[in-house]
């Protein structure tokens, strides 16, 4: 208990006296499967200083080897495809080990000990560099192509983000697309080549002192950047350093994240801050294997970063804040996921799917809740299959038995209608939860409160339906046990369209100002941003209330105050050429 390996827990610990056994050796054992005996899995651990050292070290056979790990670091989770976890039941049994990795590994002594993605040079996965011209095969098996594979894969990789291009790199958990953070031609291109038109990218640089020329760095932020879960931390920019203007243009944040596997090191050198954003289109799932980004981002990328290890499960990076010295996770991914939430008491075995937008999924076994990765935007067949995918792999992973299945109240919801048909198919029970209901529950277990703790939960959302049919949004709830009391509201107003205005949020400004007996001025953003015949037809519909949902979204205030101000044109590469 005082003296843990760096990336042990002890959830409990319980001693008792027994008869001496006559046994005059230690031995470890082999790992043995037990049928319905579960274990939590690690998560994803950036690379350790140990490892750092060996990869930078030229008289160490593992010198620039992308995927040096032992154990203390390195993948988990996304490589694991049953338990107990050993490399038989990851996608590293693809690799035999060389002689040397095998006597690392069968040594309890050696920090490489049954570190289960163990590899070299000799005997592990490899990198290669492609670009859409090269064959299917090449895709797939480097050995079979004359591609650039190691130092010249990375010194192409670079030449290539000089060059302004966009590079698919394969990492951890899924890809990623690459380009130079401070080119605003680099993040316009790949923007109208992924749909993405102004959402913030996400940086990763070097070390702290590269962060720090663009963004201010406190000591708690510098903490979590340089921790072994190596999220993406949001932090304030300073209005320095040459960071284009379009990574997360009207925001006063960037999100940053450090290197956490070797690879990224090697990138890095020699090469600009990089944009490393989800290698996909907008809202659709992220791609993990080499043909699959071929098809999928061939549209998007101009050349490919590739290895032939597996993904087994797709890990998005995680998203962090820091406030008052705490962390606040947005996106609770990788580093994190699927390391579970200790319950305060056990409790039947639960499935539980999220709403539809940063859409994630939760199994409880005993007093275990383990909590998915981020699995995305649920509104299309993809990320539905891919949140199925997920759901099968954690109830077997845990070996998870489930009770019943609980799902978003919202009729429309593809989750909710999948969840409840599976649980038809599993005969057991189907519990529709209203949104912020759930906000408040959650809270709950995430302190660790009792299940009858009184509180009172203030839930400011943008989108939940209510069980009177409106769209809730801005709610006071009081919690008593397992009844939730609405007891307080902000004044419903009609959103026309229903949808469609959140789509285009200067509808949801004439709704309010319509519901507060404002007139429409056309000095006002929002206003203006409306075409007379489409103006006409809103009033109409919010006169005679026509398709008009009713809502007490403190989210649709939000967008109707912020559509209320102009908004500044996005800069263009002349602009800031000139600036």
């Amino acid at each position: 208990r005082k003296n843990l390996p760096p990336l042990a827990r002890i959830d409990s610990f319980n001693s008792n006296e027994i008869p001496p056994l006559d046994e005059t050796e230690f031995v470890i054992l082999e790992s043995v499967a037990v049928a319905k005996q579960s274990t939590p899995v690690s998560p994803e651990i950036s690379v350790c200083a140990d490892c750092l050292r060996e990869m930078c070290d030229a008289n160490d056979r593992r010198f620039r080897y992308p995927f040096i790990n032992c154990t203390n670091c390195g993948p988990r989770f996304t490589i694991v495809e049953d338990i107990p976890y050993d490399r038989p039941l990851t996608t590293m049994k693809s690799f035999p080990m060389c002689a040397r990795c095998l006597g690392e590994y069968e040594d309890p002594n050696d920090r490489r000990f049954h570190a289960q993605p163990n590899a070299c040079h000799d005997c592990g996965p490899q990198i290669w560099f492609a670009d859409l011209a090269s064959s299917d095969t090449e895709f797939s098996d480097y050995q079979t192509s004359s591609l650039p594979t190691g130092e010249p894969a990375i010194a192409a990789f670079q030449m290539a983000i000089r060059a302004g291009e966009i590079v698919a790199v394969k990492g951890i958990g899924g890809f990623h697309l690459a380009c130079d953070a401070t080119s605003d031609q680099a993040i316009s291109t790949l923007r109208e080549r992924k749909g993405r038109i102004d959402k913030p990218f996400a940086v990763m640089v070097a070390d702290v002192k590269s962060c720090e020329a663009f963004a201010s760095v406190g000591v708690d932020e510098r903490r979590l950047l340089e921790s072994r879960e190596r999220p993406i931390v949001l932090l304030e920019k300073n209005g320095q350093g040459n960071l284009s203007s379009l990574i997360a243009p009207g925001n006063h944040f960037v999100g940053v994240m450090l290197p956490y596997s070797p690879m990224h090191y090697l990138l890095l050198e020699n090469c600009p801050p990089l944009v490393m954003t989800s290698g996909n289109l907008t809202d659709e799932p992220i791609v993990r294997e080499n043909l699959e980004a071929k098809s999928r981002l061939g549209g998007i990328a101009d050349r490919f970063l590739l290895h032939d290890r597996d993904i087994n499960v797709v890990c998005d990076d995680s998203v962090v804040r820091c406030i008052e010295g705490e962390l606040l996770p947005i996106r609770r991914s990788r580093g994190y996921a699927p390391m579970p939430v200790r319950l305060n008491r056990s409790g039947p075995s639960v499935l539980a799917v999220g709403g539809e937008i940063k859409s994630t999924f939760c199994a409880t076994r005993d007093d275990y809740a383990y909590m998915s990765q981020h699995i995305g935007e649920m509104g299309n067949l993809e990320t539905l299959d891919a949140m199925r995918r997920s759901v099968d792999h954690f109830l077997r992973l845990f070996r998870i038995q489930l009770d019943a299945i609980a799902a978003d109240l919202h009729p429309g919801y593809m989750s909710s209608s999948w969840a409840k048909e599976l649980a038809i198919a599993q005969s057991i029970s189907f519990f529709p939860v209203q949104h912020h209901f759930a906000h408040v529950a959650s809270l709950i277990a995430e302190h660790g409160l009792p299940a009858d703790f009184p509180m009172i939960g203030c839930c400011f959302d943008g989108t939940g339906f209510g069980t009177d049919g409106a769209i809730w949004g801005g709610e006071f709830l009081i919690s008593t046990g397992l009844q939730f009391n609405r007891f307080a509201h902000l004044k419903y107003v009609p959103l026309p369209g229903g949808d469609a205005s959140i789509r285009r949020p200067y509808r949801v400004a004439l709704a309010q100002m319509y519901a507060a007996n404002v007139e429409w001025n056309d000095k006002l953003a929002s206003v203006g941003a409306c075409v007379a015949s489409e103006k006409k037809i809103l009033h109409q519909q919010l006169e005679r209330n026509i398709n008009c949902v009713a809502t007490s979204s403190m989210g649709r205030l939000f967008d109707a105050i912020a559509s209320l101000k102009k908004r500044p044109a996005l800069p263009t590469r002349t602009s800031r050429m000139s600036s």
